[in-house]
């Protein structure tokens, strides 16, 4: 029975414990084989008085958004085409990679490569996985089914698709997109 115990400085609220508990087990589950149930996190706070690094005393560091929620928002506000709104999650350096096209900059390149392929397109999601990587980037992967209408007005569902996102404090920065559109639009 694995037991891991963390020490925070005061001013994490119950969102953030709630997500430091479930990361802490998912770390251990990717080396112990526990059954999540048998893996004990217990979370200390210390008051700043009570805590120091070179002699001085410290507050924490305001904990970062969930990528899972972020990517999500942002994906909605892409569908409803709220561009302002999704705009506001990325990146100044933001890049999007969709297959068979040139890498896009901005989301209006995005809107106008889409107009050329189908009238709309919605996601139906099955998972948000989300990561940290070796670097500073946090990686989401959300994956799930593509539904939506073909130019001619012809209705498609149940594509396959995967998208990577990799994100820097809180912003998306890249987009990686990975789908079965032009194999199911070659076989109509």
């Amino acid at each position: 029975m694995p037991i891991v115990e963390l020490h925070v400085l005061e001013g994490y609220g119950p969102d953030e414990k709630r997500r430091l508990h479930e990361a802490l087990t998912d770390a251990v589950r990717l080396v112990v084989p526990a059954n999540p149930d048998a893996i004990t996190v217990m979370i200390h706070e210390l008051t700043p008085a009570n805590y120091s690094r070179g002699g001085k005393h410290r507050k924490g560091a305001p904990a970062l958004g969930d990528a899972g929620e972020i990517v999500r928002a942002f994906l909605q506000a892409m569908e409803a085409r709220e561009i302002e709104t999704a705009r506001a999650f990325l990146a100044e350096q933001f890049a999007m990679y969709f297959p068979g096209a040139q890498p896009m900059f901005d989301l209006e390149a995005l809107i106008e490569w889409a107009k050329q392929r189908y009238r709309f397109v919605k996601k139906t999601y099955l998972g948000f996985d989300v990561m940290q990587s070796s670097g500073p980037e946090v990686l989401v992967y959300c994956r799930g089914t593509l539904s939506g209408e073909w130019l001619g007005g012809t209705s498609f569902e149940s594509i396959r698709f995967i998208d990577r996102f990799e994100l820097v404090e809180g912003k998306i920065y890249r987009q990686d997109v990975w789908n079965d559109i032009a194999e199911v639009k070659a076989g109509l």
